[in-house]
């Protein structure tokens, strides 16, 4: 039976150094991490923000104005269930484009900060 010594921290297959606790506070306060929570912020809040509006537009209408959303469409269709299902379709669309976002802008930066930390830089 043969034991292989484990590669050097660092160098190709060794395992990921495991940063201490004072490196994830100076990684927290760097610049490179206020970008990647500007990118996230800037993004998210103000989808947030319009999704609450228009969900809350949507129960007010529900409650309030009741003949508006009776209104038939189309046969059986209504102003209600086309903007109920429209709530439906505004949230995949809000999370294929944050999917995109992650993808495009998110998933580099932190990508980047996690090699460095692993790599001990």
């Amino acid at each position: 039976m043969t034991t292989e010594a484990a590669p050097p921290p660092g160098s190709p297959g060794a395992p990921p150094a495991t940063p201490a606790a004072e490196e994830f506070v100076r990684v927290q306060q760097s610049a490179e991490f206020a970008e990647l929570r500007r990118a996230h912020r800037s993004f998210a809040f103000p989808l947030t923000v319009a999704f609450i509006a228009w969900y809350l537009l949507y129960v007010l209408l529900s409650n309030y104005a009741g003949g508006f959303m009776g209104t038939k469409l189309f046969g059986n269709i209504n102003v209600a269930l086309v903007l109920g299902l429209g709530q439906f379709a505004t949230t995949f669309l809000i999370a294929w484009l944050y999917s995109r976002h992650a993808a495009a802008q998110l998933d580099p930066k932190a990508s980047a900060i996690k090699a460095r930390m692993e790599a001990g830089e």
